[in-house]
């Protein structure tokens, strides 16, 4: 996907939006068929904000005026498929059959688009934080904590020193304990969460390093992690933790243990085969 998509440069800076220029950026993002063909004025009115929010929107995301946004807008529609519908919006017409082909379809768009906007640097730069460390608490909130959990799963098969951390309450517990020496994984779609925030700010004044994944690299978590990856799994506004999005993220996830994996094959093979030894037993 190409950087002048204007739908990636809305997800990209949405946070960056005032509350006003939020309402268009929504608008569009559901509606972006019909507004590469609405006047600034309609825009405007379906937005429920003034002219003037909207020619400020326009030239934050870089574009000279409303023109040129609508032209970028009937590019980017034209090579960029629209959202997928949320679940519990499928057609009863469709058959289980078509259904299947359309969430395969969304899932494999969801590791495409993050493949798209991801940052090799990122990845070596995680790896690193992450193997000097002793220890690496992975942590979310709500349904990301369940990334956070699978996370620490696989990263406790080749690495002794990574735990999930589940409660909010412990999460803020643990993190006033932590040293310089210590690392979060943390999982935040939106990176915009009240107590991820007050956990991460807590974090940074003990001196722990922060790897975040989120869909949105601005987002004011972003800010204060020292390394973000960028899931770029879109999601509907209803969908709230959709299969396609977590997809994403636990592409990421392999893909950064992957890379730390290999940087000790041995060792890692052989904590893999302990582990290996100890769960045998546990199956018949």
């Amino acid at each position: 996907m190409s950087s002048a998509n204007v739908f990636t440069k809305i997800n990209r800076e949405y946070y960056q939006l005032t509350g006003a220029e939020r309402k268009i950026a929504d608008h569009i993002m559901l509606q972006r068929q019909e507004c590469q063909f609405m006047s600034i004025s309609e825009l405007a009115e379906a937005a429920e904000v003034a002219e003037a929010t909207v020619s400020r929107f326009c030239r934050r995301l870089g574009y000279r005026g409303y023109s040129a946004f609508k032209l970028a807008v009937a590019g980017s529609t034209a090579v960029d498929p629209p959202a997928n519908p949320p679940y519990d919006e499928a057609a009863p017409e469709d058959s289980v059959a078509e259904m299947c082909r359309q969430l395969y379809a969304a899932d494999v768009d969801a590791i495409t688009q993050t493949l798209t906007t991801l940052d090799p640097a990122c990845v070596t730069a995680a790896a690193d934080l992450l193997l000097a460390a002793d220890r690496v608490l992975c942590m979310g909130l709500g349904g990301s904590m369940i990334l956070a959990r699978e996370a620490a799963h696989l990263f406790s098969t080749a690495f002794p020193n990574f735990y999930a951390v589940d409660d909010s309450h412990h999460q803020a517990i643990r993190a006033a304990m932590l040293t310089p020496k210590d690392a979060i994984i943390y999982f935040s779609y939106s990176g915009s969460t009240r107590d991820m925030l007050d956990l991460m700010k807590l974090a940074k004044e003990r001196g722990a390093g922060i790897v975040l994944i989120t869909r949105f690299p601005k987002s004011p978590g972003a800010a204060l992690s020292d390394i973000v990856l960028e899931c770029s799994a879109k999601e509907a506004p209803l969908q709230m933790g959709s299969v396609a999005a977590r997809i994403g993220q636990l592409y990421l996830t392999d893909v950064l243990f992957n890379e730390m994996c290999r940087r000790d094959m041995e060792g890692c093979q052989e904590r893999r085969r302990q582990v290996a030894e100890a769960l045998a037993g546990k199956h018949l």
